[in-house]
């Protein structure tokens, strides 16, 4: 689990990169690089108000996987004050 200040989503993510996502940790937030399809799916899920699971790493990586939960929330005093 990883805290941040913010998050990127950045969808330039090509398919022949090899890579599902990749998640990095920039300064005291986190940037998720997917792809143009991820980043349409996101969008949809945000708008429904839903959750949504991005897996990061390679295609080819086997079980060794990174997730990347977006999850609402129905009580707040459980999140971030910052």
């Amino acid at each position: 689990v990883t805290g941040a200040s913010f998050v990127v989503f950045n969808g330039a993510l090509k398919t022949s990169s090899g890579f599902l996502a990749k998640s990095s940790i920039v300064e005291d937030g986190l940037m998720v690089q997917i792809t143009r399809e991820t980043m349409e799916s996101l969008r949809q899920a945000l708008r429904d108000r839903k959750d949504f699971k991005i897996t990061c790493g390679k295609v080819d990586a086997g079980d060794v996987k990174e997730y990347v939960d977006i999850c609402w929330v129905e009580n707040e005093e459980k999140t971030n004050k910052g």
